[in-house]
């Protein structure tokens, strides 16, 4: 007798990526509902204040740290903890969804734990990034520098796949072209921001991380290259 098939039509998120997005759209809720005055009391109000002030990355206290030689946990912590801070909830929202877009894919490929690698590291260059080739004393916040270094990471396996495929692989980078590309317009239409430092550095940062998380990355870009030689 036949037995029914079971297999769910949707795939499941890697446990790592969707649990990232629900801790950052927990803290947005928990915000949220603290700025209307529906928990915390009065206090709840600042809350999203405070955490800015506690874990946002600010290039100036790299600077201190730096000059000073001095290295405290609760400043080098921020290289980890300012992507799970935001301007709003709008702006964790969006920052979530994407998480979970180009972390499904990324994640699928070659796993959670890696997966994790990539969010994690990527949000560390970035904010180097934003510290060695910036002076902005504006704190960097919000979960796009790694979820750009997920860009990264799907744009390396995209241009693999490509080249399998024996088409073009400059098209592998037609969506972060696009993505910069909307930034560009919207900073010229309501001010620029230099956030897109910290983006661009996730994004470079997941690229070559990746080459080194997955089987014979590194073996296949050296055959590509003596291919040009």
């Amino acid at each position: 007798m036949a037995h029914p098939d079971d297999t769910s039509p949707l795939n499941p998120l890697p446990p790592v990526v969707a649990a990232l997005a629900l801790v950052i759209i927990g803290i947005e809720v928990i915000f949220s509902l603290g700025a209307r005055g529906l928990i915390g009391g009065a206090d709840a109000v600042g809350w999203r204040l405070a955490a800015m002030q506690r874990f946002a990355f600010s290039g100036e206290v790299v600077d201190w740290m730096i000059s000073t030689g001095q290295y405290p946990v609760q400043h080098l912590i921020r290289f980890v903890t300012y992507p799970f801070v935001h301007a709003s909830f709008t702006h964790g929202l969006f920052a979530a969804v994407m998480l979970l877009a180009l972390g499904k894919m990324v994640g699928e490929v070659i796993g959670s734990v890696r997966a994790l690698v990539i969010f994690v590291v990527s949000g560390i260059g970035g904010a180097l990034c934003y510290a060695l080739f910036l002076n902005a004393g504006t704190p960097l916040i919000g979960a796009f520098p790694p979820v750009y270094g997920m860009i990264g990471a799907f744009t390396y396996l995209l241009w693999l796949r490509l080249g399998m495929m024996g088409a073009s692989q400059i098209r592998a980078f037609n969506l972060i072209g696009v993505l910069l590309g909307i930034q560009l317009i919207f900073g010229l239409l309501f001010g620029a921001s230099n956030d897109w430092v910290a983006d661009l550095g996730g994004f470079v940062t997941g690229f070559v991380l990746i080459v080194f998380l997955v089987p014979g990355g590194w073996a296949r870009i050296l055959s590509k290259l003596r291919q040009q030689d």
